[in-house]
């Protein structure tokens, strides 16, 4: 930034899930993950160009160990290659992933440095505001204190905690959500600003401040950290010392608690995306007051969100419906119930389904799979592997399997035997039998898997070898 001497590291968490943005967003392909502002970036990726365009160092990234070869697909994708990604074993909040965060910056830097942390699925369009934001926070940090970002709020919103702000930018007191006429009597006192979970201060405060606080947060996370390991691109913490962390956000755990905490307002344009609501309010509309994504088709609709991935999705005379379309899922709801959409996952959840976890296509490191049909003695698929990337060597104790290649070249290890297969060639892999799957061309490889046996879950892998490290 203008000015500063001090290097700034943007720190991007990216831990959660997004269970309100279901069915669209899964534990294992989150919100962060989908372009749901943007038809060609995700909210992780949109975040992450945000900080290139200011004077900074490279990103460090803390995400949930099942995300990483995802998070790292799509910051290659947007071509940021020197960025650190720092695996959470386990979700623990915000108070210990920052923390981590700033352990890997004094590390990289070897000296002061500035975090400047932001969720992954924040939407700003106003850059300039959001720079003036920035500038006037690191005046303060480099004065030690631990700035938050308050958002000047435009409605009475109950989602949301607040801040109330005093003089040369000190924070009063935070407060949690409030009911929709507190949050109208915030709102008109001008007092009040909108929680943002956004931060800025030298690593080595908030660290000294955290041991302050809460030295059973610091000391678990600096054991955690003191034993990590290098793993591709990835730094992989002591999940054991990682595990016995308390988990708590960085609100309790330090900024309720400090006496060095500023506030810095930011008047522009900004959004979570917590929520189907949240989205459509975000979203540009049509003359009916709709939001049509997709293959929709509305007759006499008005207020609505609808979305559709895969199918025509037709609406006749409703009003404030959400109503989102996946292959494997629908969702209808009344806009005025956004923040219940949990309550379905829980169900989904509880009663051991999959809807929750995975779309019918999934992604892996090396490519993509999708099932296209599902019985109780066979499965099909459809799976594309990238140029250069191979699956693992592996076997199956339940299942046999037939490969039929659609296109592409496909270098096959079945049994003892080595061979390749072109469009329109198959082989048959039978029970226990060790094999692997490569695409050595320059092409995506793609092809259709049949499964057959008495017990088709992806927990019947038995790996040998894997670039990957899985």
């Amino acid at each position: 930034m203008k000015g500063s001497v001090l290097k700034i590291i943007p720190v991007i968490l990216s831990g959660g899930v997004g269970s309100r943005l279901w069915p669209l967003s899964r534990e294992h392909f989150p919100k962060q993950c989908l372009p749901l502002t943007d038809a060609q970036y995700s909210l992780l990726q949109q975040t992450a160009n945000r900080t290139s365009a200011l004077d900074v160092s490279a990103p460090i990234i803390v995400c949930n160990e099942d995300h990483r070869f995802l998070i790292a697909q799509q910051l290659q994708e947007i071509g940021l290659k020197n960025a650190s990604i720092v695996l959470e074993p386990n979700g623990r909040n915000t108070a210990p992933a920052i923390a981590l965060a700033a352990l890997e910056a004094q590390c990289k830097q070897q000296d002061d440095v500035l975090l400047l942390v932001l969720p992954a699925d924040h939407v700003i369009r106003d850059i300039n505001a959001f720079e003036l934001a920035i500038e006037k926070a690191v005046e303060l940090a480099k004065g030690n204190a631990l700035v938050t970002f308050g958002i000047e709020p435009t409605r009475p919103e109950t989602g949301y905690g607040y801040i109330r702000g005093g003089e040369d930018f000190s924070v009063i007191e935070f407060v949690e959500k409030p009911d929709v006429n507190t949050a109208q009597t915030y709102l008109e006192s001008g007092d009040y600003l909108w929680n943002s979970g956004m931060f800025l201060f030298n690593a080595k405060t908030y660290l000294k401040e955290l041991a302050t606080h809460r030295a059973d947060i610091s000391n678990a996370v600096s054991l955690a950290y003191e034993q990590r390991t290098q793993d591709m691109d990835f730094i992989r913490v002591d999940a054991e010392s990682f595990s016995n962390c308390p988990s708590e956000s960085i609100d309790y755990a330090v900024m309720e608690s400090t006496l060095n905490a500023k506030v810095v307002p930011y008047a522009g344009d900004w959004s979570d995306i917590g929520a189907w609501d949240a989205l459509y309010d975000y979203a540009d509309k049509d003359e009916d007051n709709n939001v049509l994504l997709g293959d929709v088709m509305s007759e006499g609709s008005s207020n609505c969100f609808i979305r559709s991935e895969t199918r025509l999705v037709a609406a006749v005379g409703v009003s404030n419906l959400v109503i989102v379309e996946t292959a494997d899922a629908i969702l209808v709801m009344d806009k005025e119930n956004a923040q219940n959409v949990k309550k379905i996952v829980k169900r989904i959840q509880a009663e051991g389904r999959e809807e929750h976890m995975y779309h019918t296509t999934v992604h892996r490191p090396w490519g993509t799979y999708q099932t296209v049909d599902l019985g109780d003695r066979h499965q099909v698929k459809r799976i594309m592997v990238k140029p250069g990337e191979k699956l693992s060597v592996q076997m199956h104790h339940h299942r046999a399997e037939h490969w039929v290649v659609v296109s592409g070249t496909a270098k096959v290890q079945n049994g003892d035997r080595e061979i390749l297969l072109t469009e329109n060639e198959s082989t048959y892999i039978p029970v226990g039998v060790v094999h692997a799957l490569e695409n050595p061309g320059k092409i995506q490889l793609e092809l259709v898997e049949v499964q057959s046996g008495s017990y088709l879950g992806e927990d019947d892998i038995v790996r040998f070898s894997d670039r990957y490290g899985r």
